[in-house]
């Protein structure tokens, strides 16, 4: 049963395999991350690792049974209690209900672990399958995403609000 994990260090190899798999199947639909992301990984993994360490992010990977990564699910955090949410699923499990489950999954952790009372999401006009997950997760959409939030790409803003945090009951 793939379990979703709070990033870690010794997660690099399993996510740059993943990467690497997918890279050509995720151009299709999100900008590709770019030769450089790739030849300077390990500063990006630790970019991240002390991104969230800051309280900044919220980095989870899904990790198979067998240590492969099968998916990203990231929250860019502000500090006013607002996350935006990223992710990536790979080829091999996309279309299954992976990255609803999950990003459902994620949005309980981001209430429950992190305090976050909104979480958004930005999708371009042709990534219908991920404005599907974001949907069948419970966002609803806000308004136009630009280039500048798309990498060029027009689309929309989705948001979901979350129950009050446990540490707020």
């Amino acid at each position: 049963m793939p379990e979703l994990q709070l990033l870690r260090a010794d997660h690099g190899p399993a996510i740059l395999a993943f990467e690497r798999a997918n890279r050509a199947y995720f151009a299709a639909s999100i900008s590709d991350r770019g030769d450089d992301y790739f030849s300077h990984f390990a500063e990006h993994h630790e970019a991240r690792l002390a991104e969230q360490e800051a309280g900044t992010g919220a980095y989870y990977v899904l990790v198979a049974d067998d240590g492969s990564v099968l998916g990203r699910f990231n929250l860019i955090i502000d500090e006013d209690g607002i996350a935006t949410v990223g992710y990536r699923v790979a080829e091999a499990v996309a279309g299954r209900g992976v990255a609803t489950a999950t990003v459902r999954e994620l949005c309980a952790l981001a209430a429950a672990r992190h305090g976050i009372r909104i979480l958004r999401a930005a999708t371009s006009h042709a990534n219908v399958a991920s404005q599907r997950v974001l949907l069948n997760a419970g966002f609803v959409v806000t308004g136009p995403a630009g280039p500048d939030d798309l990498g060029g790409k027009q689309g929309i803003w989705l948001q979901r609000d979350l129950a009050p945090a446990i540490a707020d009951r």
